[in-house]
């Protein structure tokens, strides 16, 4: 035996030992460590070591046993949403009802699985799909992860693959839990209606299980070979419209209709949240840079009509650029953009 394993095998065991795995889990994994041994002791390969090390990293990183805890009050909810979100009063309306049939679950039948169909938003690029899905899970006080759908080129992108396969690795719905370390985090699974046509079948398959709390509290993937309970996970779906999804999966999904922006309504959102907030991440203040208020009607539309505001918010970052580029070049500190220079910024 290659004496040099010894102190990486012990490493592993150790890991083990350190961790809140069901035990279970930690019978099957010890057992691995020990054919490892075996298998070195007698010529075993380096690559076996690296295989059960990966394996073992995996296990021992997920979290089992942590959660968040809800804030489920909401009108406190409807606060943060309110914050986050010019208008969409309806929508506000919907998912406060929705969070409603948690809460009362959560109370009455003392349950952490969510027993309710997914939310799935849908609408054109623009109208704030994400974004809302983002505000749900801060409003909540849960980890967010996003999965997009429009990069899945195979089932095994979504459930994993086998650890003993070459370049093995979890799918998408594991890794996003090691990534935001909880166990019920809010999880986006965006633009379903983008998946590849060639595995589109299969996804949808794995979907359904995902969605379905009778099924997703036994997720296995293929990778951890193991189940994980992801009925305490909030699913919330995105899509540009619903005719590529199929009625399996529909069923177990509520939609919601993201409405399209009015010209008034794109120019209070930039104003109360994109300017402010493309300002903030870039370092600038209002003594930097200002926006003519006659001015919002023309960025509102360079390219005619748009139904979100991705377009205007593309604007206003490069107006931000000229501006930040302005000041670090000497070229002055404090610009209001208005009809006579906007040539200069755009």
């Amino acid at each position: 035996m290659d004496n040099n394993s010894l102190p990486e095998i012990e490493k592993l065991l150790l890991k083990l030992k350190n961790t809140s795995i069901p035990s279970d889990l930690l019978e099957k994994a010890s057992q691995q460590i020990e054919r490892v041994r075996m298998g070195l002791k007698y010529g075993g390969f380096q690559t076996q070591i690296d295989i059960v090390s990966k394996y073992i990293d995996w296990i021992a990183n997920l979290p089992w046993d942590k959660k968040t805890e809800d804030n489920l009050d909401l009108n406190k909810v409807k606060t943060i949403l309110d914050q986050n979100h010019y208008g969409m009063e309806q929508i506000k309306k919907r998912v406060l009802e929705y969070l409603s049939i948690i809460a009362i679950q959560k109370k009455n039948l003392g349950t952490e699985t969510i027993r309710a169909p997914s939310l799935l938003l849908i609408g054109l690029v623009g109208t704030g799909k994400t974004t809302f899905a983002k505000s749900i899970a801060e409003a909540l006080g849960r980890k967010f992860a996003r999965i997009p759908f429009g990069g899945l080129s195979s089932v095994l992108d979504l459930r994993g693959q086998s650890k003993t396969a070459s370049e093995s690795d979890p799918g998408a719905i594991i890794k996003a839990i090691r990534r935001v370390g909880s166990r019920n985090p809010v999880i986006l699974l965006d633009e379903l209606d983008r998946i590849d046509p060639a595995s589109k079948s299969a996804i949808m398959g794995v979907l359904v299980e995902l969605l379905d709390p009778e099924q997703n509290a036994q997720y296995v993937d293929y990778f951890i070979d193991y189940p994980f309970d992801l009925s305490q996970v909030l699913f919330i779906s995105t899509a540009n419209n619903s005719n590529n999804i199929p009625v399996a999966v529909l069923d177990r999904l509520e939609i919601v209709q993201m409405p399209s922006y009015t010209d008034e309504e794109k120019i209070m959102i930039a104003k109360k949240h994109i300017l402010p907030k493309l300002m903030k991440n870039a370092g600038l203040t209002s003594e930097n840079i200002r926006i003519d208020d006659a001015l919002w009607s023309k960025l509102t539309r360079p390219m005619g009509y748009d139904a979100g505001v991705r377009s205007l918010e593309r604007t206003i970052e490069t107006l931000i650029r000229k501006v930040a580029y302005k000041i670090i070049t000497g070229q002055g500190n404090g610009y209001i953009i208005n009809e006579q220079n906007l040539s200069d910024f755009l």
